[in-house]
C-alpha cells in the first residue's frame, strides 16, 4: 500500500480530473443535443422528446456561447442580384417607398416566456438553392405557434404566390421578401424581412424565424430513421435532381419514407390542388416528425449521434433563436397533445386568383377570410371580427373609386351599366369608351381593394385570368372595369 501523501494526492487529483472530464463530456454532449432541439422545435410545434433529462443542466447550458447558428442567413441560391451603382450600392426601384429603417427594421417582438410565441419557418426555392448564384426566394412559409396559457399550438401555411405589400418595397409575391432581404443585405437578411412581411399581413407578432436548407432537412430525417406518412392518393414525386431515375411513384397508404423521399413528397406540386395540396403535405410531414421524435426509443440514438448531428445540421439552419429560448420552447412543446394543435392554410376560399403586371399568376388575399382563419388557429390574438355585412356591403364600405370603360361598342351598354352599378352602391367616378374592343370583361386593381374585386368578379362573371393587380399608389382611380362582349351578351342589366 502506498502511504506517500504526494502519491495519494496525485491519485485524488487524477480521479478528480477524470470526474471533471467526464462531466465536461456529459455537458458537451448535452449541449449538442440541446442545439439539435432547435431543429425539432422549428420543424414541429410539439416535437420534443426526453427533455426532462436536460432540466438539471439547464443553467449550465444557457451559459454556453451561442455559436454555430448565425442570426444572418447565408446566401445560397438565386434568381439574380440587384443592380449596383458605381459605388457598389444597390439601386432601389423608382417609385418605391423610401427605405426608411422604420419600415424595414427586422427586429421582432421579444417573447416573455409566458404568452403565445410564434416562429416563422422558411424553406428556400429549390431552383434558386440548386443554382447557388445569389439570393433565393422562399418556397415554404409556415407560421408555428405555441400558447403556454392554453397548452395549445397551431400552424398556418402561407402560399408563396400571395400578392402583398413588402415593408419598404412595392407589392410583390410574398416569396420575394426573402430574396429582397438577402439581395439588399438588410438587417436580419431574408428571414427578417420575410417575418416582417408576414407580421404585417396577418397582424400577428412574430418572435422568431428559422430558415432550413434542403440538405439539413434530408440529413435530419435520415438520422431519425425516416417518418411515417399516410399518402392519401397515388402521387408522382421527384427526388433531388432532374434525371429519369429520380422519378418515383408513391401508392396510397401509410408508409415510412427516408429523408430524400420525404422532401420530394413535401415539395411535389403537380397535383390537382397545386400549392394548396403541397401545403397539406408539408403539414403532414411536420406531424410525422413530431410523432417520430415523441418516441422514447429515439432518445438514445439522438444522444449517441449528437456530435455528428450538430456538425451536419447547424450549418444548414439560420435563426434568431438562442439556447435559452430553445430550452423554453422545448419544455413548452413537449406537453402539447395532438388534439390541441390547430392546423390550417390560406386556401382558395381566402384569395382571389389574378395576374400581376408582368403576367405572373398571383393570389390576392381577402383580409376578412384570412383574419378569420388566423383567429381560429391563433385563438388568443382575437384581433377583431370579420368586416360586417355581406359582400355588397363590404364593397360599399371599401369605397373604391371606380372607372368604367366600354369595350363592347354598343352605345347603350355604358350608361345602363353605370346606372346599374351605382344602384349596387359602387363609387363610379368616371366612365368613357375603352381604347380598344374587349371580348371578355376585365378588372384592374391599382390600390388594393379585395372586397371590390370579389364582389364584381361574382356579379359580372369575370374570369380569374381577367382579374389583374397593377399596384399604382398614384393612380387617380382605385379600380378599372373594362366591359367586354360577354357582359353585353349575358343581358344582366334589369
Amino acid at each position: 500500500m502506498d502511504n506517500n501523501p504526494q502519491s495519494a494526492s496525485r491519485g485524488r487529483r487524477k480521479d478528480s480530473q477524470m470526474t471533471t472530464n467526464d462531466q465536461k463530456k456529459q455537458i458537451l454532449n448535452r449541449s449538442f443535443i440541446i442545439k439539435i432541439l432547435l431543429v425539432l422545435v422549428v420543424l414541429s410545434v410539439a416535437c420534443v422528446a426526453g427533455l426532462a433529462s436536460y432540466v438539471t443542466v439547464r443553467e449550465l447550458v444557457i451559459r454556453w456561447p451561442r455559436s454555430g447558428l448565425s442570426s444572418s442567413p447565408s446566401i445560397k441560391s438565386a434568381s439574380g442580384t440587384p443592380e449596383l451603382d458605381e459605388g457598389g450600392n444597390p439601386i432601389y426601384d423608382e417609385g418605391a417607398p423610401g427605405l426608411d429603417q422604420a419600415l424595414i427594421d427586422p427586429s421582432l417582438t421579444q417573447w416573455d416566456g409566458a404568452s403565445r410565441v410564434t416562429i416563422l419557418l422558411l424553406g428556400l426555392d429549390y431552383r434558386d438553392w440548386a443554382a447557388n448564384e445569389g439570393p433565393s426566394r422562399s418556397d415554404t412559409m409556415i407560421l408555428l405557434s405555441l400558447d403556454p396559457l392554453t397548452n395549445s399550438a397551431g400552424m398556418l401555411s402561407i402560399p408563396r404566390d400571395l400578392w402583398v405589400s413588402i415593408p419598404g418595397y412595392q407589392h410583390g409575391k410574398i416569396n420575394t421578401a426573402h430574396y429582397l432581404g438577402e439581395a439588399y443585405k438588410l438587417p436580419g437578411g431574408g428571414p427578417g424581412l420575410a417575418a416582417k412581411t408576414v407580421e404585417q399581413l396577418l397582424g400577428v407578432p412574430i418572435n422568431y424565424y428559422a430558415q432550413i436548407d434542403f440538405d439539413a432537412f434530408v440529413r435530419f430525417i435520415d438520422e431519425i430513421d425516416g417518418i411515417k406518412v399516410d399518402v392519401p392518393e397515388k402521387i408522382r414525386i421527384d427526388l433531388l435532381g432532374t434525371g429519369f431515375k429520380t422519378k418515383k411513384t408513391l401508392q396510397p397508404g401509410v408508409q415510412r419514407l427516408p429523408g430524400e423521399w420525404v422532401l420530394a413528397y413535401a415539395r411535389a406540386r403537380y397535383t390537382e390542388g397545386g400549392d394548396f395540396d403541397r401545403a397539406f403535405r408539408q403539414q403532414q410531414v411536420i406531424m410525422g416528425i413530431r410523432d417520430q421524435i415523441l418516441s422514447w426509443e429515439l432518445l438514445p440514438t439522438l444522444i449517441k449521434k449528437a456530435p455528428t448531428l450538430y456538425k451536419d445540421l447547424s450549418s444548414g439552419i439560420n435563426t434568431n433563436l438562442g439556447l435559452d429560448e430553445i430550452i423554453k420552447l422545448a419544455l413548452l412543446a413537449q406537453s402539447v397533445p395532438e388534439e390541441n394543435i390547430q392546423k390550417g392554410l390560406i386556401g382558395k376560399d381566402a384569395v382571389l386568383f389574378a395576374t400581376s403586371p408582368d403576367g405572373l399568376s398571383i393570389l390576392i388575399p381577402l383580409p376578412d377570410k384570412i383574419h378569420l382563419l388566423r383567429d381560429q388557429i391563433f385563438t388568443t390574438f382575437g384581433l377583431g371580427p370579420e368586416t360586417s355585412g355581406n359582400s355588397q356591403e363590404r364593397m360599399q364600405a371599401e369605397g373604391a373609386k371606380i372607372a368604367l370603360y366600354d369595350g363592347t361598342g354598343i352605345p347603350e351598354i355604358l350608361p345602363r351599366t353605370e346606372e346599374y352599378l351605382r344602384s349596387q352602391g359602387a363609387n363610379i367616378v368616371q366612365s368613357s369608351p375603352a381604347s380598344q374592343p374587349y371580348a371578355a370583361t376585365k378588372i384592374v386593381d391599382h390600390t388594393g381593394n379585395p372586397h371590390t374585386l370579389n364582389y364584381f368578379a361574382e356579379l359580372m362573371g369575370i374570369k380569374t385570368s381577367n382579374i389583374h393587380s397593377q399596384f399604382d399608389p398614384n393612380s387617380p382611380v382605385d379600380v378599372e372595369i373594362f366591359l367586354g362582349s360577354d357582359w353585353a351578351n349575358s343581358n344582366p342589366i334589369p
